[in-house]
């Protein structure tokens, strides 16, 4: 119930201050459901190490198979820092789905950039060849046939929506906060983080195991590399029964409830990157970079490498990038609580100034 109306009900039952300070300051709900059918979770108030916990060398060691210049390239990580968050949020307990964004599109009339420009997104397309390409990226695109409706492969409402913009989750998140009355956006780079680790200092929420995540997160196995094989040697021995995305929740959560903070889709967050911002980012609640050109967006996908599925791993593209490994995931602020309302009587008359 909204503190408002929780204000208005209190004072029409002459409660007094000491019930209504147990109303006003009462935890909310642990999950939260929104009009589009999207499930929030509670996460509470606290502090956390944020930021790459390991040396580069213990990195090394633990992942063999990469050329030394990817843990040279993991400067961003540093320095890991204390962090608090000073107030509970809720956060999508998935990533939104196809399903979730097509609603949204049906009853606002967004345009999703990847068709309002007519350039298209990019898309998995088993005859393409990165070797063929001046960048080799692993997908072909930009590609007018390719978009959040196809990303060249399978998907149902349920799974993650792909091949969205850091601008399509803002006009997702705003026109929510309008249609609902809270407050929706992407998190920050640190609440996503804390989410994500949910009270761990281990590389992944499960522990330091990669082989671990084809039980907790869709990352790139031997399922998904039988279409990559030149990356064969990058891919989990274990099999997560998706080569790509999976419908949402079908991994455990981790400790606070959330599903895919790693793996299924990369997850926009609201900050932008900035190669040395943790070396000088506040203690309490850090927004990001006043300015910058690329956006970051956080937790991996069904194509990413366990190294670059950590939870202090950070990746970034511009605001305009549809790709299809890239999602979203929304929070919904939580309004702080109102002071209990005067109570009438003789303490409460004219005081002598």
């Amino acid at each position: 119930m909204e503190i408002r109306r929780t204000t208005a009900l209190a004072a029409a039952a002459g409660l007094a201050a000491s019930a209504w300070a147990a109303i006003a300051h009462a935890a909310p709900p642990a999950t939260w459901t929104n009009s589009l059918g999207m499930v929030f979770v509670r996460v509470p108030a606290g502090s956390f190490q944020m930021g790459g916990l390991e040396p580069a060398d213990v990195l090394a060691r633990a992942y063999p198979q990469l050329e030394p210049r990817r843990f040279a390239e993991l400067a961003d990580e540093a320095p890991a820092h204390r962090v608090r968050i000073r107030r509970a949020f809720y956060l999508g307990q998935h990533e939104v789905t196809v399903g979730q964004f097509r609603r949204f599109l049906e009853a606002s009339g967004h345009v999703p950039e990847s068709e309002a420009d007519g350039t298209g997104a990019y898309g998995y397309n088993p005859d393409y060849d990165p070797a063929t390409t001046v960048r080799g990226d692993a997908f072909e695109g930009r590609n007018p046939r390719y978009s959040w409706r196809n990303p060249g492969f399978a998907q149902d409402d349920n799974h993650p929506v792909v091949n969205v913009t850091w601008n399509d989750a803002q006009a997702m998140a705003r026109w929510l906060s309008r249609t609902d009355g809270h407050v929706y956006r992407l998190p920050t780079e640190a609440e996503w983080e804390y989410a994500c680790r949910a009270g761990t200092r281990t590389r992944y929420p499960h522990g330091d195991d990669p082989e671990g995540l084809v039980r907790v997160a869709n990352t790139f196995d031997r399922d998904a590399a039988q279409h990559w094989p030149r990356w064969r040697q990058h891919a989990l021995a274990g099999s997560d029964g998706y080569a790509f995305t999976a419908p949402v929740g079908r991994f455990a959560p981790n400790a606070w409830g959330l599903h895919d903070m790693l793996g299924n889709a990369w997850e926009w967050v609201a900050d932008w990157h900035g190669d040395d911002y943790y070396a000088r980012s506040p203690r309490q609640d850090p927004q990001g970079p006043p300015e910058g050109s690329v956006r970051v967006r956080r937790g991996g996908s069904w194509h990413t490498w366990s190294f670059y599925a950590r939870c202090g791993y950070r990746n970034w593209n511009s605001p305009q990038t549809r790709y299809t490994l890239v999602g979203m995931r929304l929070l919904r602020e939580i309004p702080a609580t109102q002071a209990p309302p005067k109570q009438a009587g003789p303490s409460a008359g004219a005081v002598k100034r």
